[in-house]
Parts: C-alpha cells; sequence; structure tokens
C-alpha cells in the first residue's frame, strides 16, 4: 500500500514536471518572437508585417506541430499582439 501511493506521488510529480517545462518552452518561444519583432521595428524602423516575415528574416524556427503562433497587426505603427498556443496531442498527430 505504501508503495503504491509511493508510485502514485512519483507520477503526479514527473506530470507537474512536464507540464512547467512544457510552459517554460511556449513562454520563451513567445519572448524570443518579442524580441525579434522589436530588434525588426529597431532596425527597419517597422513592425514586421507578418509572421513570417519574422521567421525569414530573423531566424525564428516554430515547430509547427506543437505551437500554433497568432500574429495580430492592429496598425503599422503599433506592435502586433503576439499569442503562441499549444496545440492539443489530437491536432499535432494530424
Amino acid at each position: 500500500m505504501v508503495c503504491l501511493g509511493a508510485l502514485l506521488v512519483f507520477l503526479t510529480a514527473v506530470s507537474n514536471l512536464s507540464r512547467g517545462s512544457s510552459e517554460e518552452s511556449k513562454k520563451q518561444l513567445e519572448e524570443a518572437i518579442r524580441r525579434s519583432v522589436i530588434t525588426c521595428y529597431a532596425t527597419e524602423g517597422i513592425y514586421p508585417p507578418d509572421f513570417a516575415y519574422v521567421k525569414e528574416k530573423y531566424g525564428i524556427q516554430v515547430d509547427e506541430a506543437r505551437y500554433l503562433v497568432v500574429y495580430d497587426v492592429f496598425a503599422e505603427n503599433l506592435m502586433p499582439d503576439i499569442t503562441v498556443l499549444e496545440r492539443n496531442y489530437e491536432e499535432r498527430r494530424k
């Protein structure tokens, strides 16, 4: 019985650790995209018109099977809204 309890605690801890590292990866990707967008504005004087521009000119690489990047441009002179979403397991299998 004690062994079963210890196994349950161990599995819960591993699950929480995995979830935490996944969130950290998503956060790091979003921060890298934001830094690239700001660098573009500082060097070129414009915000990138779309996310394809950021990937091409600034070397951002995204595991598109795992993440969806929402890059929403409201106006040319305002920083785009950048959101990184993690795809669920079923979406990744397709």
